[in-house]
């Protein structure tokens, strides 16, 4: 899961800019100017999206009253969005490319696998296009709400894959791949056309052809959402149930729900409260706290992260700040820097589990289970993981030059200073526990809180713009990712994998402890290849059902999945928050791979205690 996007290759934010520069000439001047507009109309979309929910929060609180189809214009701009961002993320990681197979490649197959990885590119793109074209011919009827044609919100999506096609082609030439760029579009045709021509008889289920297409899309380093909806395509030959339209039109439907604007909204607010500095103010009020301890620095690193998580909702977000902020400071203090490295990474894991939490959001879209109580589990197993990772920083690290102990005085001022940033916490979590406001609301009102701090801070336009445009962007993968596993887990649904996993747990003794190991294992598994979004995607509909069949809270289980799957932030092969401090700091990635594993086994010792509880209790 993308908080802040970093590109692994530089270490520096795709966005830092305004635009991925592309090479010189007049295509690349071409490409520079289509996604600078794309990015603009994307910051756009995201602010008025912005307004929209905000005036609505004001009409009913203040006014009792509002405006009919607030909802539904909300939920209509988000797709808009994602068409509008998804090009943008191509050549960035938020494409969410697993590119640990390629890279063991001898260097001459290269342009060979980034061919094939383009199809998988091409074919999605295709399926858009002509997929929303068709929906939008065949479909009918006018919003009651706004009063506008329903094949409308399909056509977002389908321009969507028009601008994605015209992006990659730009990008591939002027990377020189004319002729690579020339066979994947030719390739990609022939499969688009092809498949539906082609009945392949065979009593295997349609989801299995399904899920070996897309693992053939992850070694190939297809971006995720790209070889997902690829893989549901291509099903087809094999007898699924989707035609072309209902894949596309399963795939706006799982990204039109309105507690997923929450997402580009927590995702804005973790922008705007670095680029105002107000995460510095949670920095000092840490350090006056712990500072003075064993370790002091590396605990201020990890109360800093607790903090942090509280306003960001993105542990990748969190990697990046850590690694810029804290790396110099406990390198000069004597920590080796693999260890430091490492220990920043460890503590960015606590971002995705305490709450705003962007992980738990999608679990919720996904099984329709409480946010609310989903947030407050996430406080208890976030409390958790930070003890164990105190722990384990106690033992393993002995600072060489000890922090001087805050004075009392120093220690209110730190807290003071560091008030605006508390004050988010307020706002989200008690503010969606107590019902006040739904989670939506409560992100809309934190965003428009942190954009109060920086324009207090003085934060110039072109720093916001850059912070909308960055929150729009990620967003929008984000979103294509969690609308393209629509099909995919309608497709398993089907032919019912869920039951399968009930059954297989039944003949274990169907207990929770079964449930538990069984689908610990599964996570722990599906972790090392998928990004945790996907995961929680595919196979939290999957494993709740026998969770609540052996009697375990299933709020519990649902903690228990986004810690286990968070954890793989730190493991090989893909082991994202890994490559984000590498990319940052330039400390090679298998460095940090080994000097991670004392607080990886801090977590997964909180990951068993709650696994624990969920049983005996």
């Amino acid at each position: 899961m993308s908080g802040e996007a970093i590109d692994l290759a530089t270490g520096q934010s795709p966005f830092a800019d305004g635009a991925i520069a592309p090479s010189s000439g007049l295509v690349g001047r071409l490409l520079k100017l289509i996604e600078d507009v794309l990015g603009a109309l994307s910051a756009l979309i995201l602010a008025v999206l912005l307004a929209v929910v905000l005036v609505s929060v004001v009409l009913r609180y203040f006014f009792s009253t509002g405006f009919i189809g607030a909802e539904d214009l909300g939920i209509w701009m988000h797709v808009a969005l994602i068409a509008l961002g998804a090009p943008l993320s191509l050549n960035s990681a938020l494409a969410m490319r697993l590119d640990v197979f390629v890279r063991l490649l001898p260097d001459r197959l290269t342009p060979v696998t980034q061919v094939l990885g383009d199809i998988f590119t091409v074919l999605a793109a295709l399926i858009l296009l002509f997929g929303g074209s068709e929906i939008m011919r065949m479909l009918g009827g006018i919003s009651p709400t706004l009063g506008i044609p329903e094949w409308i919100r399909f056509g977002f999506l389908g321009a969507g894959g028009g601008l994605v096609l015209l992006v990659l082609f730009l990008r591939r030439i002027t990377e020189g791949r004319i002729a690579g760029v020339a066979v994947s579009i030719l390739v990609g045709a022939a499969l688009y056309f092809g498949v539906p021509e082609v009945g392949i008889d065979t009593d295997l289920p349609p989801s299995l052809f399904l899920a070996l297409t897309a693992a053939l899309g992850l070694v190939l380093a297809a971006p995720l959402a790209h070889a997902f909806l690829a893989a549901a395509y291509v099903a087809i030959a094999f007898g699924s149930s989707l035609p072309e339209p209902a894949i596309v039109s399963t795939t706006v439907t799982g990204m039109s729900k309105f507690l997923l604007l929450a997402i580009p909204f927590f995702l804005l607010v973790g922008g705007l409260l670095t680029a105002s500095g107000v995460a510095n103010q949670l920095v000092r009020f840490a350090a006056s706290m712990v500072g003075h301890r064993r370790a002091g620095l590396a605990q201020t690193t990890l109360l800093t992260s607790v903090l942090f998580s509280g306003a960001s909702g993105s542990s990748v977000a969190n990697a990046a700040f850590g690694a810029s902020t804290f790396q110099p400071e406990l390198v000069k203090h004597g920590y080796p820097p693999a260890q430091a490295g490492a220990i920043i990474a460890a503590t960015s894991v606590l971002d995705n589990v305490i709450p705003p939490s962007i992980a738990f959001l999608i679990l919720a879209a996904a099984t329709n289970l409480s946010v609310g109580s989903l947030l407050v589990g996430g406080f208890f197993a976030g409390g958790l993981m930070a003890i164990c990772l105190a722990v384990a920083i106690h033992l393993t690290v002995r600072e060489q030059v000890t922090q001087p102990r805050a004075t009392g005085t120093e220690r209110w001022k730190a807290a003071v200073s560091a008030i605006p940033a508390f004050g988010l916490g307020v706002i989200v979590v008690i503010g969606i526990r107590v019902g006040i406001v739904t989670t939506t609301e409560a992100a809309a009102l934190a965003a428009l809180y942190t954009f109060g701090l920086a324009v207090w801070s003085r934060l110039g336009f072109s720093s916001i713009f850059l912070a909308f445009r960055q929150a729009a962007t990620e967003a929008a993968a984000i979103g294509l990712l969690i609308g393209t596993a629509g099909p995919f887990a309608f497709l398993l649904a089907v032919d019912d994998v869920s039951g399968l996993v009930t059954n297989f747990v039944t003949l274990l003794g169907g207990s929770a402890l079964a449930v538990i190991v069984l689908s610990n294992v599964i996570l722990l598994l599906v972790g090392l290849v998928l990004d945790i979004g996907a995961a929680i995607l595919l196979f939290g509909p999957i494993l709740l059902p026998a969770a609540v069949a052996a009697g375990i809270d299933p709020i519990h289980f649902g903690v228990i999945l986004v810690v286990n799957l968070m954890i793989h932030g730190l493991t090989p092969p893909l082991g994202m928050l890994i490559f984000v401090v590498s990319g940052v700091t330039r400390i090679p990635a298998t460095a940090l791979f080994r000097a991670v594993v004392p607080y990886l086994v801090a977590l997964l010792v909180s990951l068993a205690i709650l696994c624990a509880w969920a049983i005996i209790f």
